[in-house]
């Protein structure tokens, strides 16, 4: 066929292209086989070369490609080389080959669409080609086979080059059905790569499926024939089996009878030689696991309100499962509903399937695997002490002889852990006896010491006064004083106020603190520069004099979060913290005070270079009287600042390493919110009214510190020896005229103390306000125990802001307590 024109001529190539694939597949099989000639056989061409079909099929759809590549060579030569006589000639051997070849020829645009099909779709389909043009592939495929034609077809046109094969039911013009084999190839354009048409042949596979389940069919006889042989031979074989088996089981359970009668005594004998549980216990579950062998092995105990079990022990093979069955060592186990009520109450239980079993436990164990669970309860004295719970893997994999062994051995295991537990509990009881003789010392040294204390803290607190008042006075009523001159008094107020707190908390040291008293915002910041300005004679100076140099380094972090607590007492455990820090390092070193804060706590650490501590020494060394300082120690400075921790719900953490250095970690807690309810700076009230005071007390510095201090304030101040002396005194201005419009008081005096004073003061004038005057301020007010006739109670050491508060409390008419 010669095509002109542009297009006509698109349409001609396409058609040669055809054509000359056909007229090569021809001109190939002549090639091969010389002798073949072309028959006429019931209206079918049989080509003899063509003996491996799928073979064939394939060789066909592949030469294709290479004829329109030599198709396409020719187009670009305009033509030359081609004539009428050639093309004609191609196109009749094309109908030859397709009209007289044995199989199915067709063509197909991309869509799926039948443009070409040979003659022998009559007799593989029972269509006539005319038939079959403008249809599809399903058309004459049979309904149930149709989708995997439809996706073989998308296959096809999806993957560039090679062929699609499918083997489906086919749906002839007569309403039967035969198997058909298609091997498909997309023909595409050479330039642009996309499917122009799809060429296929198809061949029919009724006959081969035929002979293929005729000989599935004869296989399948053949192995019911072979498997009755097996059957008979096997049932002949089962009875001699059986009879070998039965001998067999018999030589075997005495075997096991015996083996479990050493396996009792053997581990009767070593629980027996074994004082404590745990020990038993272990003992008991390694023989069961190595002897039995068992794949978990567990004994719970009754709680002491015997409502539940407490797995006291598991086996070393169970371990890894006891996490997945909740019963790791320590773990609760309720009875109610679970499958073990029954064990509770004696019975021995045994599952051979615990996955069908409807119960808490049982489920447990199937679903970790193990199908077999026995529990034997521990009876001793006619109560049961706990439950022995042994499993295995395999469904019913724990014999009845096995079972009866469980159970023989729980009694003997019962008897063991009874003894071990009345053992422990006599040790027990010892221990607490011993521990509560060495507490009942200890707290008998702690009330020494703290009688020894308040013995001695009221001179103490005389003595501190009248500097404390002294300092005051200065710093309030000299303005010439050089900024040298007022820190060093202010160091000496702040260092005064620590000492008089320091006296009151080793006047009450045996007496148990929950909290600290006044809880108030502190900059720890701060308070660190404080204390290493107040201790440097004691880590510069005096280490100077004896040729050691101490560094002391701080590293205090910015913007860090105030805490509440007692400043004193956080000052005064800092102090003692440098003091060891020091005192460990006796050729010098360097001390490093660093503060940080994490989101809960602000941390405060003391470091240094020093000898540092071994694990007995550090475990011990916050107790009350452990000292390593020999003579020079008393063994109260840790433990003091371990009781100021804890007051400040505080923790204390240690770390040392013996000729490395200690480091001292304080954490305290960061509050929400906190508000800074202290005084401010010129808020103290001025008395302007002069005052007649009466001043009683036995401390003749202390009567004249406060007599200079009050009449320095503007007041008329007499002051009196003693308590008795007080009261005459008192009597007397009052019969004079001149009553005394305020007295203050000392507590503590020889013959008359402070309470018989104001006492005496209130039958003679009711409204006279009394201020007593103490050591134990802050102790009074906070055990509710401030004295009848008293107004107003005033700590040792005062201070000047504290008498000008006390006296306009009293002298306004009202009453109320006031102290540090």
């Amino acid at each position: 066929m010669i095509a002109r024109g542009v297009k006509w001529g698109e349409v001609s190539v396409k058609s040669l292209s055809c054509s000359l694939f056909f007229y090569s597949i021809a001109e190939l099989s002549w090639r091969r086989e010389p002798q073949s000639t072309w028959k006429r056989t019931t209206g079918t061409a049989n080509i003899d070369t063509m003996k491996d079909e799928k073979k064939n099929k394939i060789q066909l759809l592949e030469e294709l490609q290479a004829l329109r590549r030599q198709v396409a060579e020719l187009t670009t030569r305009d033509g030359a080389g081609l004539s009428d006589q050639t093309l004609r000639e191609s196109e009749e051997r094309y109908r030859i080959l397709a009209d007289y070849a044995a199989d199915f020829i067709s063509r197909y645009t991309p869509t799926g669409v039948c443009t070409y099909a040979s003659p022998a779709c009559r007799v593989l389909i029972g269509y006539e080609p005319e038939e079959l043009l403008g249809g599809t592939p399903v058309d004459f495929t049979h309904p149930d086979d149709a989708a995997r034609v439809r996706d073989t077809m998308r296959q096809l046109l999806r993957t560039p080059g090679g062929t699609q094969a499918v083997e489906y039911r086919s749906r002839r013009k007569d309403g039967s059905s035969g198997w058909i084999e298609t091997t498909a190839q997309a023909l595409r354009d050479l330039r642009t790569g996309l499917v122009q048409e799809v060429i296929a042949v198809s061949r029919d596979m009724t006959a081969r499926k035929r002979v293929e389940e005729a000989l599935h069919q004869s296989r399948a006889e053949l192995e019911l024939r072979v498997e009755e042989r097996t059957v008979a031979l096997a049932r002949a074989n089962d009875t001699l089996r059986q009879e070998i088996a039965e001998r067999t089981q018999a030589e075997e359970r005495v075997r096991q009878q015996l083996t479990r009668l050493q396996l009792l005594n053997q581990i009767t004998r070593a629980i027996g030689e074994r004082q404590d549980l745990d020990s038993i216990f272990r003992v008991v579950m390694g023989s069961l696991e190595e002897s039995l062998p068992l794949d978990f092995s567990c004994i719970c105990l009754f709680d002491t309100d015997g409502e539940g079990l407490r797995v006291a022990s598991v086996g070393a093979k169970g371990q890894r499962m006891a996490t997945t069955l909740g019963m790791q060592e320590g773990a609760h186990v309720p009875i109610d509903q679970n499958g073990l009520r029954a064990c509770a109450r004696g019975n021995t239980v045994y599952e051979p399937d615990t996955a069908l079993v409807n119960a808490a436990i049982p489920q447990q164990f199937a679903r970790a695997g193990l199908y077999s669970l026995a529990a034997a309860p521990m009876i001793v004295e006619g109560s049961v002490l706990g439950i022995l719970l042994v499993a295995r893997q395999t469904v019913n994999g724990l014999r009845s002889g096995e079972c009866e062994f469980l159970r023989q051995l729980s009694e003997h295991v019962a008897i063991a852990a009874h003894q071990a537990q009345l053992y422990a509990e006599l040790q027990q009881a010892y221990d607490d006896l011993r521990q509560t003789q060495h507490a009942a010392m200890q707290q008998e040294r702690l009330r020494a010491v703290g009688q020894m204390a308040s013995g001695i803290a009221h001179d103490i607190n005389n003595a501190i006064s009248p500097v404390m008042l002294y300092t005051d006075a200065l710093l309030e009523g000299e303005p010439q004083l050089s900024d040298r001159g007022r820190q060093y008094l202010t160091n000496m107020q702040q260092s005064i106020d620590d000492v008089a707190r320091t006296v009151a908390r080793l006047r009450e040291f045996y007496r148990t603190r929950e909290e600290p008293g006044e809880l108030l915002p502190v900059n720890v910041n701060q308070l660190v520069s404080q204390v290493v300005e107040l201790t440097r004679a004691k880590w510069r100076d005096l280490a100077q004099q004896h040729g050691i140099t101490n560094i002391v380094e701080t590293t205090l972090q910015a913007d860090l979060p105030t805490i509440l607590g007692a400043e004193s007492d956080i000052r005064d455990g800092l102090t003692n913290l440098i003091f060891n820090a020091v005192d460990a390092m006796p050729a010098g070193g360097t001390l490093t005070l660093r503060t940080s804060a994490t989101p809960t706590h602000v941390r405060l650490e003391v470091t240094d270079t020093g000898v540092g501590m071994d694990e007995e020494t550090r475990q011990r060394c916050v107790e009350p009287f452990y000292t390593t300082k020999g003579e020079r120690g008393t063994g109260l400075g840790l433990a003091m600042v371990y009781g100021m921790v804890q007051r400040h719900a505080g923790t204390m953490e240690i770390e040392s390493t013996p000729g490395k250095g200690t480091t001292m970690r304080l954490l305290f807690l960061i509050p929400r919110g906190v508000i800074d309810d202290r005084p401010a700076a010129g808020s103290v009230p001025v008395l302007l009214l002069r005052r007649r005071v009466l001043v009683v007390d036995d401390d003749p510095m202390l009567r004249k510190v406060l007599a200079d201090i009050l009449t320095a304030e503007g007041h008329w101040v007499m002051v009196a020896d003693g308590g008795q002396q007080g009261i005459a005194a008192f009597r007397s201005a009052t019969e004079r005229g001149e009553p005394f419009e305020v007295v203050v008081t000392d507590l503590g005096m020889p013959h008359i103390d402070g309470r018989e004073v104001a006492r005496a003061v209130k039958a003679e004038s009711p409204t006279t306000p009394v201020i007593l005057l103490t050591g134990w301020g802050q102790r009074l007010q906070a055990e509710g125990e401030t004295p009848t006739h008293v107004d107003l109670v005033l700590s040792k050491p005062p201070k000047i802001r504290d008498l000008r508060e006390a006296l306009a409390a009293v002298c306004d008419g009202g009453t109320g307590h006031h102290g540090k």
